[in-house]
């Protein structure tokens, strides 16, 4: 069985994750750091001459459900839930310490309320976090705003994922599952939260938004309707068109979950020219996969040791950078250069390369094998139709 990884966010009984979150730019990054059994914030500074790490270490060891977001500002906001209360803190370097901001706190009384934060917002200047109740969910402004955290709209239903459409960082996408079906909706941050939809691909299917880049267009979307009752399967669509959403088979991986994490910006009105990073994941390990809409295979990259998984971004010249720990290199960027939109894919003789340079990824018509070290307002896809299950 193949599939799209749609997964929830991690319980707060969970230990901490040890992957990282990255500001829309590119330019920082936090995560938490383990050590020993401790785990502390750590924030990396990626748009210098070589990244870089801070540790921002509190008066004690965080505890399970912490999460942690980087500001535009180098700045690390950090929500500590504690007794039905969401504590949101930003944290900064002081020398040798580390100095904490409290911006205020968010009660979640109800113990089937949930809240996570959403993606780092477009501005860098804002952050926001998602409550989910048991029939409503709340979207709450926990940072750049006047007063502590605001309540900014009030959506029915239970909702979970979270992409933005805009530069802006007003028009937020979620999956909102109301009537055991869950189907990808528009939230207007600055106009209440006015609901509309934005994919409805069959009237029974379950259809998410997974990636979205906003210069192209491009969605990455997890839908049931190809194949009813079955595992998502990972399709493609653009933001406003009329063309049908299309879910290649190449991006079927036997036994894997194949999950999108990164878009390249700056292709404007080019969204089969975007690269799309993947994480696939399947029973001989993880490892990358790159591809484009236009091309009918995806290359299969080894990922570099440490990598911090599901975490990269792409610049806009085509070059992926993924982050990476590792007891030699505690703080390092691994770079893979896409070869251009016209270079061919697959084939003997010209396999996809690893980070390094080196052969890499399994033959298109091979089993994967498993991951080696590497050195260092939108207008809705309401109704989309299915169209030709196939199409690159």
């Amino acid at each position: 069985m193949t599939a799209c990884a749609i997964e929830p966010p991690a319980a707060e009984s969970e230990a901490p994750q040890a992957g990282c979150v990255i500001t829309a730019d590119g330019a920082y990054a936090a995560r938490l750091a383990l050590d020993g059994d401790c785990w502390f914030p750590e924030r990396w500074t990626l748009d210098g001459p070589e990244p870089y790490a801070v540790p921002l270490p509190g008066n004690q060891p965080e505890e399970p459900g912490t999460e942690v977001q980087p500001m535009g500002d180098g700045r690390v906001l950090i929500r500590r839930p504690t007794d039905g209360r969401h504590v949101f803190t930003l944290l900064y370097p002081t020398g040798p310490g580390t100095g904490e901001l409290l911006i205020g706190a968010v009660e979640c009384p109800d113990a089937d309320t949930g809240l996570r934060l959403l993606p780092p917002a477009p501005c860098g200047r804002k952050a926001y976090a998602l409550a989910v109740g048991r029939y409503t969910s709340t979207v709450w402004l926990v940072a750049g705003g006047a007063f502590g955290p605001e309540h900014v709209a009030e959506i029915p239903g239970r909702c979970s994922g979270g992409v933005w459409l805009d530069h802006a960082g007003r028009m937020l996408a979620l999956d909102r599952e109301v009537g055991g079906r869950t189907k990808a909706v528009v939230v207007d941050l600055e106009r209440g939260g006015e609901v509309s939809p934005l994919l409805q691909i069959a009237a029974e299917s379950d259809d998410r938004l997974l990636l979205a880049d906003a210069d192209s267009g491009l969605l990455l979307i997890g839908s049931d309707a190809p194949e009813p009752g079955e595992a998502p399967r990972l399709g493609w669509g653009v933001l406003g068109s009329t063309l049908p959403v299309r879910f290649p088979e190449c991006l079927r991986v036997p036994e894997c979950a194949v999950t999108p994490f990164a878009v390249q910006p700056g292709q404007v009105l080019m969204p089969e020219s975007c690269s799309v990073a993947l994480r696939v994941d399947g029973p001989l390990g993880s490892w990358l996969g790159v591809w484009r809409p236009a091309e009918k295979q995806m290359r299969h990259l080894a990922a570099p040791e440490g990598w911090l998984a599901g975490a990269g971004w792409w610049t806009r010249e085509g070059s992926l950078q993924l982050p990476y720990s590792t007891q030699a290199v505690p703080c390092g960027v691994a770079h893979w250069e896409s070869p251009g939109p016209e270079a061919p894919v697959g084939g003997e003789g010209n396999r996809a390369t690893d980070l390094d340079g080196a052969a890499a990824g399994p033959h298109q018509d091979e089993p994967p094998t498993p991951s080696t070290p590497a050195p260092v307002r939108p207008v809705p896809l309401q109704q989309a139709p299915l169209g030709r299950l196939v199409t690159k």
